[in-house]
């Protein structure tokens, strides 16, 4: 069960790990940033309850289905992804090893994967008989996990143009919190949705749960042509300067390495060679 539970994160990693073209980043960091994702689930956790007990005292006077609504967005996404946020700051953002477009990526995939393990553990664990875990660990293995690895896609997305275009800094430090909180809103409100409206919603499941996976398809599509668009500008990052940053022209934390040799950092080889361990 702890493999069920933990292996699509394992994939993922490996994955957003591969797809780093330049230089790859140190093992070390990447531990850390998974880390800090496990741990960013204890603040979630207190900022659910509370923003479930806000619940309570006006609940009643609204209709069952705004309960999956503000359990998706408000309840779920906002406390997940703004605490995932915060500690993909304290993790990365002054780090030496911070230094090209695509690492926002690889550091807030990280973050999110290490959140989505822990989360995983729980629910399988929670489950009462060896059946419902199996069935609970296998459906989020190919939902809830891939999704949470999204979020933090889109994370990174933003969080790496707020690192490396300080004019826009603001505006994409915010985006880097709303597009993935509005994503798992979304995703998590349509699952949602019949759940709060009781029996009463069981005919609604069947249309939204199409919909779920439509959205969840255009959510793959949307996530990997971000990930191209970082991955193209971190090979021009590299090519403008012959392979060599300068904290003049991409910010703090540069490590004034050479990226320039494509061959030897990523596209090729084992996936696991060359890890360096510096943090």
């Amino acid at each position: 069960m702890l493999a069920l539970a933990v292996f699509p994160a394992l994939v993922l990693a490996i994955f957003i790990y591969r797809k780093d073209k330049f230089q790859k980043e140190p093992l070390g960091l990447l531990a850390k940033a998974f880390f800090f994702g496990c741990l960013s689930a204890v603040p979630a956790v207190f900022l659910e309850r509370f923003f479930s007990s806000l619940y309570i005292g006006f609940g009643s006077l609204l209709p069952d289905f705004f309960g999956g609504i503000y359990n998706g967005y408000v309840v779920a996404g906002n406390s997940e992804e703004l605490c995932k946020l915060i500690l993909l700051s304290l993790a990365v953002w002054r780090s030496r090893h911070f230094d090209e477009y695509f690492d926002g990526i690889v550091y807030a995939a990280f973050v999110s994967l290490g959140f989505a393990s822990l989360e995983n553990v729980l629910y399988v664990f929670a489950q009462d008989t060896f059946a419902s875990a199996l069935m609970t660990g296998s459906v989020r293995a190919v939902l809830s996990v891939p999704g949470h690895f999204l979020f933090g896609v889109a994370m990174g997305y933003f969080f790496a143009l707020a690192k490396f275009q300080p004019e826009h800094r603001k505006r994409n430090l915010l985006l880097a919190y709303l597009v993935p909180m509005l994503l798992h809103g979304t995703f998590d409100a349509l699952l949602m949705i019949p759940e709060a409206m009781g029996e009463d919603g069981s005919w609604l499941s069947g249309i939204l749960f199409p919909l779920f996976l439509f959205f969840d398809f255009r959510m793959w599509k949307i996530c990997m042509k971000k990930l191209r668009h970082l991955q193209e500008l971190s090979e021009q990052q590299a090519y403008k300067t012959g392979g060599n940053y300068s904290d003049d022209e991409y910010g703090n934390g540069t490590s004034g390495t050479n990226y320039g040799n494509y061959g030897n950092n990523g596209n090729g080889g084992d996936a696991f060679s060359g890890f360096n361990w510096d943090v």
